[in-house]
């Protein structure tokens, strides 16, 4: 079972066997695109085996599945396949997932394994990963840096992704430290989503997608909301996973 996950920032691609995740690829979108995409009829087509997958049921989802097909596969909402994905990775059945990927954010309330409802934000890269990366090359650090910082925030309030790094150098060139610019940086993504989770709230958030990995966001869920907040094992994979549980039901 191959599940495709094809990100506006990301391709992944997962291969499971019996429940176990046994093969994990992750591609730049577009060099995926140039490498292994052949027009047919003036579209955009994807062969996997060409990318050196093979013949086995694949299921795709992501921001990109309708506008480049893949062959033989069957396509799936982008929901679904990260709320089953959620589901399988944390064995849990009612929680909130807030997934946060290279361009947008989803937040997505589930109940017994299943999705009730769910809230995406793709207006603006303000409350998507994006940010975060562009945050971080104007402070001149990591990504993994950027995500150790939480505490003594400075005040960034900018709802634009754009306006955000101009209030960021705002920042610095009134005397905050690094610690506190990073720190505000974090804080401004979670006031993002903040009005979200009020909406959809549970006693347990999830994350998923690459925003997970910040250990910041993860501490200023928690701080915020009083709610345990879990990443999951896999989360960059997610929907990939969910991909391949869909397709084994």
């Amino acid at each position: 079972m191959i599940g495709i996950d094809l990100g506006s920032r990301q391709v992944k691609l997962v291969e499971m066997e019996q429940g176990k995740v046994i093969r994990r690829e992750i591609h730049d979108t577009i060099t995926f695109y140039r490498q292994y995409g052949r027009v047919q009829a003036g579209q955009l087509q994807i062969n996997l085996e060409e990318a050196g997958w093979g013949r086995e049921l694949v299921i795709a989802t992501g921001y990109g599945k309708l506008a480049v097909p893949i062959a033989g596969a069957r396509q799936i909402p982008e929901i679904q396949a990260h709320a089953l994905g959620a589901v399988f990775q944390s064995g849990q059945e009612s929680f909130t997932l807030i997934d946060i990927g290279g361009q947008d954010s989803k937040v997505i309330l589930i109940r017994s394994g299943k999705v009730v409802d769910f809230l995406t934000n793709d207006r603006c890269a303000a409350s998507s990963g994006r940010y975060l990366e562009n945050m971080a090359v104007v402070l001149n650090i990591s990504l993994e840096e950027l995500s150790s910082y939480d505490q003594d925030p400075a005040e960034i309030n900018a709802t634009c992704a754009i306006f955000g790094e101009t209030e960021l150098v705002a920042r610095i060139v009134e005397g905050y430290s690094l610690p506190q610019l990073a720190a505000g940086v974090n804080y401004a993504l979670y006031h993002r989503l903040a009005p979200l989770l009020k909406r959809l709230d549970s006693e347990l958030l999830v994350l998923s997608g690459g925003v997970a990995l910040n250990k910041a966001l993860r501490a200023i869920l928690a701080r915020e909301t009083g709610r345990e907040v879990l990443a999951l094992p896999d989360p960059q994979y997610n929907g990939a996973i969910g991909c391949c549980v869909f397709g084994g039901m």
